[in-house]
């Protein structure tokens, strides 16, 4: 098999926007994954394990983390969706995007950049994820909670390491790279009545009290092409029970067919802010 470094070096590596952690396939699938508010690549690492190597998955590692916390972090969605889109390689074959909460609208915004310079064949499916087609923002608002309203809300969601609320080292490091993801859906104006050419699937956890199934039903209006919406169970953070299952369906939608579960691989890094 075709090792993936040796098929696209520019994927990988320190201050680079995508990390690959498994090997794929040389005519796979490629799968392009945006994490949520203060997440990092790292969140993608159990998807593209099961997905591996039929489907081969890119996760998004946004600057201020992880390795590219000496970078000062992004406070638009316009800025991540623009740096994505910038290190993406002219001539790529078609490919899919995958965002989950505030990843879903960026994934969303990288769409809408490869349709006007790529062509309507781009991207090939958009997978969104615990994510609103048009975020609610409080009149007035800034866009910049203090850090007692973050930690409210990390806690309102759920799946956040309790390490987080009882460690204020935790928190000097954590809080500023949450502060300017918060900043970015904040401050984030979705465009009018505007339509993809390809076919989106909406996820949820049916008990995720900030995504109904009706609210996401909405990313319906945002395609011209097919439309799917899945209900699973769990909350806002379903994925990490029921990745399996995302990653059938993934593999399915794309023309992987069903996967079977795969062993161990060796530990994930962790996010402790979700």
């Amino acid at each position: 098999m075709e090792s993936s470094t040796a098929k696209a070096p520019w994927q990988t590596g320190t201050g680079t926007w995508f990390r690959r952690y498994h090997d794929s396939a040389p005519r796979a699938v490629t799968l392009v994954c945006f994490p949520f508010a203060g997440g990092s690549a790292s969140y993608f690492f159990g998807l593209s394990r099961l997905l591996a190597p039929g489907v081969e998955v890119l996760a998004v590692q946004y600057p201020g983390r992880q390795d590219r916390r000496g970078e000062p972090c992004l406070e638009s969605v316009t800025a991540l969706a623009d740096g994505v889109v910038a290190q993406l390689p002219a001539g790529s074959g078609p490919f899919a995007l995958f965002g989950h909460s505030m990843g879903a609208i960026v994934a969303f915004e990288v769409a809408r950049r490869l349709r006007d310079t790529a062509g309507p064949g781009l991207p090939a499916h958009l997978f969104v994820s615990g994510g609103l087609a048009r975020p609610h923002r409080p009149s007035g608002s800034t866009g910049a909670p203090g850090p007692g309203d973050i930690l409210a809300h990390l806690r309102e969601m759920g799946g956040t390491d309790e390490r987080f609320f009882t460690s204020p080292e935790l928190q000097a490091l954590v809080l500023p790279v949450l502060r300017a993801d918060y900043r970015a859906v904040g401050t984030y104006e979705p465009p009018g009545p505007e339509r993809l050419g390809c076919p989106i699937t909406a996820l949820i956890g049916d008990a995720d009290g900030r995504t109904t199934p009706e609210q996401a039903a909405t990313w319906r209006e945002r395609t011209s092409g097919a439309f799917d919406l899945r209900v699973l169970p769990g909350g806002h953070f379903y994925l990490d029970s029921c990745r399996q299952q995302v990653a059938d369906i993934v593999a399915t939608t794309l023309g992987g067919g069903r996967l079977p579960p795969s062993p161990p691989r060796g530990p994930a890094p962790q996010d402790l802010a979700r």
